[in-house]
């Protein structure tokens, strides 16, 4: 259901209805390094969300980068996307298990719920979301989540996603907690330099440079 042990930046698109514009963008992101990337768009109609997809899947596979949609399995399922991830009212993960397949990447958004976590894992998720863990941009009223609960969910024996205002200075924390991956929207599309950033998120799942300290 999901490669052995993801570990980076879960790149999440903005809300950009240019789909030229959101190509250039993503290209920059998924050339940085990249590790998967998640279709996000709530500015844009149901048109115009497969239309993008659409256009994002070959460019995904340049990158060989998995494209997981978010929200709408069926979407998913109609292009043929790489799988897709659910928050709590976008429909049952069973379901949508049994509709993309085995070798489909599903996940789900747990919030601030080990429990959560757990049901969605048993229900067929391949990976678990936490978070916010930090004041998001995108999500201003979110729940908030604690690092503790990535050390918690580590015996539910799959990847740990972190989510909710997730910078380069406070993703280290993140990912020594346990997180497999980081996702960020605003941190890295929104950065003067989407690609320095990718960079800069990726760092955070290296050992310490022990010059940096000195």
């Amino acid at each position: 259901m999901t490669p052995a042990r993801p570990r980076g930046l879960y790149a999440i698109t903005p809300d950009d209805t240019d789909t030229p514009r959101l190509l250039r963008r993503v290209e920059v992101v998924l050339a940085a390094g990249t590790t998967w990337l998640q279709y996000r768009n709530k500015r844009a109609d149901d048109a115009l969300r497969e239309s993008q997809a659409r256009a994002l899947q070959p460019l995904c596979a340049r990158y060989a980068v998995p494209l997981i949609i978010n929200d709408d399995w069926p979407l998913a399922m109609r292009i043929g996307a790489d799988g897709a991830h659910l928050g709590e009212d976008d429909g049952a993960i069973a379901t949508a298990r049994a509709a993309l397949g085995d070798d489909a990447l599903l996940g789900a958004s747990c919030y601030d719920s080990v429990e959560r976590a757990r049901a969605a894992r048993d229900a067929g998720a391949g990976y678990v979301a936490f978070g916010a863990f930090f004041p998001s941009p995108t999500k201003p009223l979110a729940r908030v989540a604690s690092p503790a609960l990535l050390a918690e969910a580590a015996a539910l024996g799959v990847p740990r996603v972190a989510i909710g205002g997730i910078t380069p200075d406070n993703a280290r924390l993140l990912a020594d907690a346990g997180a497999d991956l980081l996702a960020v929207i605003s941190g890295v599309f929104d950065a003067p330099d989407p690609a320095a950033a990718v960079h800069a998120y990726r760092a955070a799942f290296l050992p310490p440079d022990p010059e940096a300290s000195r």
